[in-house]
């Protein structure tokens, strides 16, 4: 690893640690009003799995100590997270929660240690554990394609915050940069995807977001035209009734 490629590298572990840090205000949210309200589980459920199995392919594979150590820290916040549910959650969304984490982040996940432990050895073991990751962070970027959908048909940007949007555009672009530099296709590929959605998003965001201040001012000129109107006549009426007085006089 080239001293520029481990600068890029701790770059892009700066930025997915403020990517993971991104549903705080979520959370404090539901710790202060001790209620997940209308919140889904299944995103943090899915991307504690995507972190666990990207530290165990950063520990596999020699030289990928800095997507080992971001992805850990990965798990712990994505911990947090799911036992924030599993404590606050109603009683069947907390069942729910249970049970997908027992599939998913126990079970596929120390099938797939087991697997690759026990049947694959060397650079075959690298490169499914490496295939599966690539896959899962697909899905992790995709995620936001419902939210963009909801943007353009709604016209508003209230659904798709533009932090999150931000985030993902630089860790996109950020880790792709390292997989080119460290030639890791496996990085590159889903994160390549992930830097072209999050153009994406914050094209959508510039469109969508300028298009609702246009419709503020319009709304704000109509309602001051509308209370021009309103008052004209009173001011009409004032004029004629100081012009009748000075004549009458």
């Amino acid at each position: 690893m080239t001293s520029l490629s481990f600068l890029v590298g701790v770059i892009g572990n700066i930025i997915s640690v403020l990517l993971f840090l991104s549903p705080l205000a979520t959370f404090c949210r539901i710790v202060r009003h001790r209620s997940t309200e209308e919140f889904e589980s299944f995103p943090y459920i899915c991307t504690l799995l995507n972190s666990a199995l990207w530290t165990y392919y950063g520990v596999t594979k020699p030289g990928s100590l800095l997507v080992a150590t971001v992805n850990g820290f990965g798990i712990v916040v994505e911990l947090i997270y799911v036992a924030l549910f599993l404590i606050f959650a109603p009683p069947r969304i907390r069942a729910k929660t249970g049970i997908l984490f027992g599939v998913f982040d126990v079970g596929f996940v120390a099938a797939t240690v087991l697997g690759t432990q026990l049947i694959l050895d060397g650079e075959m073991r690298i490169d499914v554990i490496g295939f599966l990751c690539a896959g899962l962070n697909i899905l992790m970027y995709g995620s936001p394609l419902a939210a963009m959908r909801t943007v353009v048909t709604s016209r508003s940007v209230e659904y798709m915050p533009f932090l999150l949007s931000f985030f993902v555009f630089l860790n996109g672009a950020i880790w792709t940069l390292y997989a080119v530099l460290v030639k890791d296709y496996f990085l590159g590929v889903p994160n390549g995807i992930g830097f072209v959605l999050g153009i994406a998003q914050l094209l959508l965001y510039a469109i969508y977001n300028r298009e609702h201040n246009n419709k503020s001012s319009k709304t704000s000129s109509d309602e001051l035209k509308n209370e021009w109107q309103i008052r004209e006549p009173f001011v009409s009426s004032s004029t004629s009734t100081n012009v009748d007085e000075k004549n009458h006089v």
